[in-house]
């Protein structure tokens, strides 16, 4: 029975094994054209159910709320601006294209639309789905995300805005200064909502945004790499947070002050050594190590390397196309998992699939939506080369094919 049972096993395995390998090949072989659609119709498929739910004000009402086993609480006073914070900040790049007579473009002015009726809602506290931005220490985050999404997008999720909803957003962003954040990665959520005040209102709290980015500076590691705190942390969470708020806050502090232009070129430097290990981690089926924290955020823990490509920054040894393969292989791979979402259309907790139990105390349902980060390519319009380019095979591809490499080297 026993040698009966390893046979089956290994019939499986292998049967598993083929479709896999036949699975890679075959999207090897799709257009640059197929791999955009493929991009926004996922990134449609995870953020419609948010975003029209939402845009009625039935978010509440509508949105499941799957807790992981150990959850801390029932998670409801949080996250559903988890859900919207999150996704906007990861849509945000492809929405401030702007719509245009193009199909892609047509799709944009509707999510446009809807996303500007939900910063409506989300806000005014007359709305049934009034988020909460006060109450426990979570909100910080996501209206650090929430903030993060109006920079990265303001002439089509700030400017449009009527006056009413534009202070309801700024009372709603300076209302979580009541949340002392966490020794840790957590500074830097508090900076990311002065950004924006400073920004859109002039009224930030100078010490409050500059204290995340002084402590950063204080826990660089090397090699493109920080520790959470003053201790390393192996996980995603540089990609997760430490990389893409400090670029996106300098990125806006140098607009108004030309004295960040150093920090910003260094942090920028770093993040661009980041993303390059990043992209060596992507095997050549599309996996990568599930270390660390928070790995029901699924693809979202390559934000970065997809910043760095919208940004057109990536090291010169990394080519467009290839970063552009590596994460069609990956999000394909993982986005398709049954489980992935409910059957109505929400996002379950896992990584690969529903896994419920890969989940942290923090982690319900709205969490999960920080995987739209990956998306941030989308901000590429459909002619740059990232999108024109024919499929490239990236590191892990190359070198496990038996092509020569560039030999890697650390930076300070």
């Amino acid at each position: 029975m026993r040698k009966y049972l390893i046979k089956v096993l290994l019939v499986i395995l292998g049967l598993s094994g083929q479709y896999l390998f036949s699975q890679s090949k075959k999207i090897e072989k799709d257009s640059p054209e197929k791999v955009r659609e493929f991009f926004v119709s996922s990134l449609i498929k995870i953020g419609d159910p948010v975003l029209v739910a939402l845009s009625n004000n039935q978010l509440r009402q509508q949105m499941p709320v799957e807790r992981s086993p150990g959850a801390w609480d029932d998670r409801k006073h949080v996250t559903y601006l988890e859900a919207f914070g999150r996704l906007l900040s990861g849509m945000a790049p492809w929405l401030e294209l702007g719509p245009d007579e193009t199909p892609e473009g047509k799709l944009r002015a509707k999510y446009i639309a809807l996303a500007q009726k939900c910063i409506h809602n989300a806000t005014n506290p007359a709305s049934p789905d009034f988020m909460n931005f006060v109450k426990d220490k979570q909100p910080l985050v996501d209206a650090a995300f929430f903030a993060q999404a109006l920079l990265r997008a303001p002439k089509q999720l700030w400017e449009p805005l009527d006056v009413t909803t534009k202070e309801n957003v700024i009372k709603a962003l300076k209302s979580s200064r009541v949340i002392e954040p966490y020794y840790s990665n957590w500074l830097l959520f508090a900076s990311m909502v002065e950004t924006a005040i400073a920004k859109f209102d002039k009224e930030e709290d100078q010490k409050r945004l500059s204290y995340g980015l002084e402590e950063h500076k204080k826990w660089y590691l090397g090699d493109g790499t920080y520790g959470d705190g003053p201790d390393f942390h192996w996980d995603y969470y540089n990609s997760f947070v430490i990389h893409p708020m400090q670029l996106d806050i300098y990125k806006t502090l140098v607009e108004k002050e030309a004295v960040y232009k150093d920090a910003y070129q260094k942090e920028l430097n770093r993040a661009k050594r980041y993303a390059a290990i990043q992209e060596r981690l992507i095997s050549p089926d599309g996996t990568y190590p599930p270390i660390g924290r928070s790995l029901a955020y699924r693809f979202g823990a390559f934000q970065l390397l997809s910043q760095i490509a919208l940004w057109k920054e990536l090291p010169k040894e990394i080519t467009p196309a290839q970063v552009r393969s590596a994460l069609y292989a990956m999000i394909h791979r993982q986005i398709n998992a049954p489980g992935t979402f409910d059957k109505k259309g929400w996002l379950q907790i896992g990584l690969f699939g529903h896994q419920p139990n890969i989940g942290e105390g923090y982690i319900s349902t709205g969490s999960l939506y920080l995987c739209s980060e990956a998306f941030l390519v989308l901000g590429l319009p459909t002619t740059d080369t990232f999108w024109t380019d024919d499929y490239q095979p990236w590191t892990q591809k190359k070198i496990w094919s038996g092509i020569s490499i560039p030999i890697d080297h650390a930076s300070k």
